[in-house]
């Protein structure tokens, strides 16, 4: 059967490719979709009948080209930190957490607060500085309010902290989230910028159970680390080399925050393109053709 040569002007968007990618994974069986019918026509992908009359597809010379083209960009376009992050994230995913990448968080924090006031004027003027709360009025029954309104927190402060990757487990039993962020550092310099920061330490320790520092292996000794952090370091290439973790965290049991659970709330957690795409077939029907014998 002779198939169409691809064509180099029409451009793979991301769908066809994540498509190219599935067949590749599988079995190949046929969707017979629009996009299954583009990749057909520009050669990308050939049907295959076998002696019992089943079709399959199967990736093309060409395909195959563009499939590799494609990761080769992507590779090129991810930074050395955002590599190491979705690697983190795709061994937490793969031990069945939940996961964020860069997930904005307001948190309260202690750290220096005291070499942080400011009069109220300059507060106004500075919009990256926020106070505590103001306590809650107490109405025209103190007493029945004070019963009633729970306490608030202790002097401090809120700021936002963007952890590089957050993950809680998959349960249905709050008391087993075990909330854990893991914060990716690929150079001496920016590690060292982050340990000078207390207030933004304390913020992913107010976010989460167990807190990680993930860097390559011999920018940093153990004992450079703050001793309630735990440490991940990669071997070798930040693609392919091995992750060990060299010092366990120390886990104190935290419930999530109410301001974590709304922002969790309205965002989607991360997944791996290969399981997303995956997830996404499960609500396609199949027809009675199209079914595996």
């Amino acid at each position: 059967m002779e198939h169409a040569s691809h064509d180099p002007s029409w451009t793979l968007g991301r769908t066809h490719l994540s498509r190219l990618m599935k067949i590749w994974r599988s079995a190949g069986w046929p969707c017979r979709d629009p996009i299954e019918l583009d990749l057909l026509a520009a050669g990308l992908i050939e049907a295959h009948t076998d002696e019992a009359g089943r079709d399959t597809l199967r990736l093309s010379p060409s395909g195959f080209e563009a499939l590799a083209a494609s990761r080769q960009r992507n590779l090129r376009a991810m930074s050395r930190h955002e590599r190491l992050a979705q690697r983190v994230a795709r061994q937490l995913v793969d031990a069945g957490r939940l996961v964020w990448l860069e997930l904005a968080l307001r948190a309260h924090v202690q750290a220096h607060v005291q070499a942080h006031v400011q009069a109220p004027e300059q507060a106004a003027a500075d919009p990256a500085w926020v106070a505590s709360e103001a306590l809650p009025d107490p109405g025209l029954w103190p007493l029945e309010a004070a019963a009633t309104t729970p306490a608030p927190e202790s002097t401090g402060s809120w700021r936002m902290a963007r952890p590089d990757v957050f993950s809680v487990r998959h349960t249905s039993v709050e008391a087993y989230l075990q909330p854990v962020v893991h914060e990716i550092k690929v150079s001496r310099a920016d590690l060292l910028s982050d340990l000078r920061h207390a207030a933004k330490r304390e913020a992913y320790q107010w976010l989460g159970g167990a807190c990680y520092y993930v860097f390559p292996a011999g920018i940093a000794k153990p004992n450079e680390i703050p001793e309630a952090f735990g440490i991940w370091v990669v071997h070798g290439d930040i693609d392919t080399g091995q992750l060990e973790q060299v010092r366990p965290a120390r886990h104190v049991h935290r419930p999530l925050p109410f301001p974590v659970w709304m922002a969790l709330a309205k965002s989607t957690p991360w997944r791996p393109d290969d399981l997303a795409d995956a997830q996404a077939q499960l609500g396609e029907t199949i027809k009675p053709d199209q079914a595996p014998a």
